[in-house]
């Protein structure tokens, strides 16, 4: 089975502070991961460090076989991201922006602007494409984000925290959005600090204090202290690792 993303004791730190600390962890091709943590987990540094924004102290991080350190345009040529901070330009247009985003990275026009229509039906926005983003609700712009991180054909997808803010439908239909995406062979890796978009995973990582305290099924991190649902037993996780420290 193919991996569309590797990471091999990757760590990161600020001085004294470790935010990420050893990481290793994959992502195999059609499969939706749940990067689970609380708020100073370490989920967001090592997306920086996953984006390239910034770069690892040590370890190794390989998105579809090419390394962050001696093939960087090749990584990140495989890789969406729809990032926690919104990133559209509300002035623009919704096909604006997708436009924008397609020229940026050298896409032929033609080839965008099928690109472009598929994604927009495909996330129910066809109808919305001339509307300035500014008038969308925040599910819908971040359906935006969604389609635009889609545009280049990545072979993995990381979403952090994409659903903060947003009503519980909306962010109940992203999540769906985003899943059915991995049938066509998309990796997913989906940093979040709530229970039910884990429990929708085909994986949950757990990371505490930069560290992965857990990689496995759900069903297998309920199991691991007898817990009756996984809220108690990401809790019992994360609350020992603080008492810990």
């Amino acid at each position: 089975m193919s991996h569309p993303l590797k990471v091999n004791r990757l760590s990161k730190s600020y001085g004294a502070r470790k935010a990420v600390d050893d990481v290793s962890l994959c992502v195999c091709e059609g499969e939706f991961v749940a990067l689970l943590g609380p708020n100073g987990a370490g989920k967001t540094t090592l997306f920086q460090m996953l984006t390239g924004l910034f770069t690892a102290d040590s370890g190794s991080a390989q998105i579809v076989g090419h390394d962050f350190v001696t093939a960087p345009l090749a990584a990140l040529a495989q890789l969406g991201v729809v990032f926690q901070q919104p990133a559209l330009d509300l002035d623009l247009t919704v096909i604006a922006n997708l436009q924008f985003h397609s020229d940026l990275h050298g896409i032929p026009r033609a080839e965008a602007r099928n690109r472009i229509q598929h994604w927009l039906q495909r996330f129910g926005l066809h109808e919305r494409a001339r509307d300035k983003a500014r008038e969308l609700s925040g599910g819908n712009r971040r359906k935006v984000e969604l389609a635009r991180a889609l545009l280049t054909c990545p072979r993995l997808l990381l979403m952090d925290e994409a659903t903060v803010g947003i009503d519980p439908a909306s962010r109940a239909q992203i999540l769906a959005d985003v899943k059915s995406l991995c049938a066509d062979g998309l990796g997913v890796l989906w940093a979040t600090h709530l229970i039910d978009e884990a429990e929708a995973a085909d994986r949950v990582v757990v990371m505490a204090k930069g560290t992965v305290r857990f990689d496995g099924s759900a069903q297998e991190l309920i199991a691991l202290h007898g817990h009756a649902g996984l809220t108690d037993a990401f809790l019992h996780l994360t609350q020992a690792e603080r008492l810990a420290a």
